[in-house]
């Protein structure tokens, strides 16, 4: 059973149970009507006087995608929206944070998926982390990236369920929306070690819609011969430095990754590879927050489900993807016992620090990313 926000509430003023309703809404009929509708709903939440203020609201891109083909076929409409790598931090002000939330409010969507990193490199911040999730108005789902592993993975799944969301972690869950149907299918880190893509797979149906989150988009290519015809996914920040291609030389051909920013495979019925990988540029940062070039912006990303491809303007079409490296079982060791060498730290600070406040009032976040 999905988990709603505190004080969440259905349009007609009672409290949400096993099925969400947002009322009838019709499908906007084009980018153009889209738009309209966003600019109408950003000033009524907040005001003419404040978006023209906020910087951290200009700076957010709102990118919009319609769903698998196949989709169509199974779902009416579902507006979900995606952010990710949130880390939530020095780096990042809490000020886009509490905008990056905001901007999705406007967009009223039934759905709110998180693909992992929502700290940095320590737990200092899980309070306001808790106030950032538990704002949005939609049910929320989410799955960890690598730091949160690094952080203390128990830790910052507490926070989030605190905040109202439901953490898939290798497991798939079945939920109603205003009378429609979707699964969904979460996958713990891969990065570090943590995913397990059997456990979640297990029991899936392949007559309903299902949408992937996984925090390494990689992990897609096994899921589509599943059905698992979307996946979203982020860790790259989309190269944050997209000038001349060089999020792609640092993400792709440096770091190994085949999916860099953006929309890869197909969501063409019956077409190999039977299925798309979408990779968020994220909201926040873990090292600096420097973004250079449109596709390296901060995002959120609303996907039109049950909208064919094609029925309305989208930023981008499918992309090849670049040739990728696979990790090498050596360096997959080398990050798990990554995670065990900071799980170990943080036992012996606590021990001879007096615990998390000592760590909240002295922790650095580091270098890495």
């Amino acid at each position: 059973m999905i988990a709603f926000p505190r004080g969440a509430e259905n349009c007609d003023g009672t409290a949400p149970g096993s099925s969400y309703s947002r009322g009838v809404r019709r499908v906007p009929a084009d980018v153009a009507e889209l738009a309209e509708h966003n600019d109408r709903e950003a000033l009524r939440r907040h005001g003419a006087e404040r978006l023209e203020r906020d910087e951290a609201l200009r700076k957010i891109r709102i990118r919009r995608f319609a769903g698998p083909a196949r989709f169509s076929d199974l779902v009416g409409h579902l507006r979900v929206a995606h952010l990710t790598d949130l880390h939530v931090g020095r780096v990042t002000p809490m000020k886009v944070q509490h905008s990056a939330v905001a901007l999705t409010n406007a967009e009223r969507p039934d759905l709110v998926v998180l693909t992992g990193d929502f700290v940095c490199h320590s737990q200092a911040f899980l309070g306001e982390l808790e106030q950032v999730v538990a704002g949005f108005d939609a049910p929320v789902i989410a799955v960890l990236g690598n730091h949160d592993h690094w952080s203390g993975a128990a830790e910052v799944r507490r926070s989030l369920r605190r905040a109202g969301a439901e953490v898939l972690d290798n497991r798939h869950t079945l939920i109603t929306l205003h009378g429609e149907r979707l699964q969904v299918l979460g996958l713990d880190d891969a990065y570090t070690g943590n995913a397990d893509r059997q456990a979640a797979l297990h029991g899936l149906r392949t007559d309903i819609a299902t949408l992937g989150l996984s925090h390494i988009a990689e992990e897609a290519d096994a899921l589509w011969r599943h059905g698992v015809s979307l996946v979203l996914s982020g860790h790259t920040h989309g190269g944050q430095v997209t000038f001349a291609r060089l999020h792609e030389l640092a993400i792709g051909k440096i770091a190994g990754h085949k999916y860099v920013h953006g929309l890869y495979g197909t969501r063409k019925r019956d077409t190999p590879p039977l299925g798309a990988v979408y990779v968020g540029a994220g909201i926040g940062a873990a090292v600096m927050p420097l973004r250079l070039g449109e596709r390296g912006k901060r995002e959120i990303t609303i996907f039109e489900l049950g909208v064919e491809p094609g029925a309305i303007e989208e930023q981008h079409g499918e992309q090849e993807p670049l040739s990728g490296r696979k990790p090498s079982p050596s360096l997959v060791a080398k990050r798990a016992a990554k995670v065990l060498a900071k799980e170990a730290k943080r036992e012996r600070n606590g021990r001879g620090r007096g615990g998390a406040a000592r760590e909240r009032r002295g922790s650095k976040e580091g270098p890495s990313r």
